[in-house]
C-alpha cells in the first residue's frame, strides 16, 4: 500500500500583501516501508512539505492521501487523532516537558491515546516504552530529567516517544542537526533499524551521511521536487562511503 500520495500541493503565505509561493504543485509518493530523504538549499520549502503532508500546516491546494485516506476532508480533531496515534515526529529540537521524566515524556502521547485510558492499555504502553527504551539502549535514564542526560541519548528518547503508539509513518525533521558526529551516527542507526523493521520514515535533512542511510532521496527547489535518486535499501555490510558518493556526484550535478 502507499503511504503518502501527494498530488499538486500547494502552499502560499501571504506577507506584507506580498504572495510567497512555498509549494508549487508538487507531486510525490512514499510506499509503505520505504525510507525517503528530503535534500534542497535553505528556503526550498523541505521543512513546509514535512509539516504540510504530515496535516500539522494545512495546504493551500491540492491532495494529500495517508494509507488511503484524504487528509483534506478530515476534521481539526479527526486529523489530531490520526497524528497522535498514526504518525510519530522526530524534530531538530528535542522538545520535552521539562517536569517530566524521561520515562513519562516517552510515554505521554500514549497516555493521551484511546489505548491509554484503561488499565490494561496503560499497561501495555509501559511494557512497550521498556522495550523501545532497551531496544535504543536508554533503559538506564528512564528516571532521569531532561537536563541530566546527553543529547544523544534525548534524541533516541524522542524515537522512543516517536514509536510509542506504534505509528505507521515517521517523520523526521533534521533529526541530527543539534547532534554530534558520533550521536548523529547512532540516532540514524536506530532510524535505519526502526525502517529494517517496516516503518516508513520521511525526513528532511542538509547532511549528505544522513541522506546516503535513505533507500531514495528527493532534491526540492525552488518549492517543487526537482529530481530524485534511488539508493536501494541500507545494508550494515556495505560500505557508507560508496552510497556518499553516488549521492555526492548527484547532487553536485544538481547545483548543490
Amino acid at each position: 500500500m502507499r503511504a503518502l500520495n501527494v498530488r499538486n500541493l500547494c502552499k502560499t503565505y501571504i506577507n506584507n500583501k506580498r504572495q510567497i509561493n512555498v509549494l508549487r504543485n508538487v507531486d510525490l509518493e512514499i510506499e509503505e516501508g520505504e525510507m525517503v530523504g528530503i535534500m534542497g538549499p535553505s528556503g526550498s520549502g523541505k521543512t513546509t512539505l514535512l509539516y504540510t503532508v504530515s496535516g500539522m500546516d494545512s495546504a493551500t491546494a491540492g491532495n494529500v492521501e495517508f494509507f488511503g485516506r484524504n487528509m483534506s476532508g478530515l476534521t481539526a480533531g479527526e486529523m489530531s487523532d490520526l497524528r497522535l496515534t498514526e504518525m510519530g515526529f522526530v524534530f531538530q529540537q528535542m522538545y520535552m516537558l521539562k517536569n517530566l521524566s524521561i520515562y513519562d515524556n516517552i510515554i505521554l502521547p500514549a497516555c493521551q491515546s484511546p489505548e491509554g485510558r484503561s488499565r490494561e492499555g496503560r499497561e501495555r504502553i509501559n511494557d512497550r516504552a521498556k522495550v523501545l527504551m532497551h531496544k535504543l539502549g536508554i533503559s538506564e535514564i528512564a528516571g532521569n530529567d531532561i537536563n541530566e542526560v546527553s543529547g544523544g541519548q534525548l534524541q533516541r528518547a524522542c524515537i522512543c516517544r516517536s514509536l510509542i503508539n506504534c505509528p505507521k509513518i515517521i517523520f523526521a525533521d533534521e533529526p541530527t542537526g543539534s547532534l554530534n558526529k558520533q550521536n548523529s551516527i547512532e540516532v540514524m542507526e536506530e532510524l535505519n533499524h526502526i525502517h529494517a523493521e517496516g516503518t516508513s520514515i520521511l525526513l528532511v535533512t542538509h547532511d549528505m551521511k544522513v541522506a546516503s542511510r535513505c533507500s531514495r532521496v528527493l532534491y526540492i527547489e525552488d518549492g517543487n521536487i526537482r529530481d530524485e535518486i534511488a539508493l536501494g535499501g541500507w545494508k550494515e555490510t556495505e560500505d557508507p562511503r560508496q552510497r556518499e558518493r553516488v549521492l555526492n556526484d548527484w547532487l553536485i550535478k544538481l547545483g548543490w
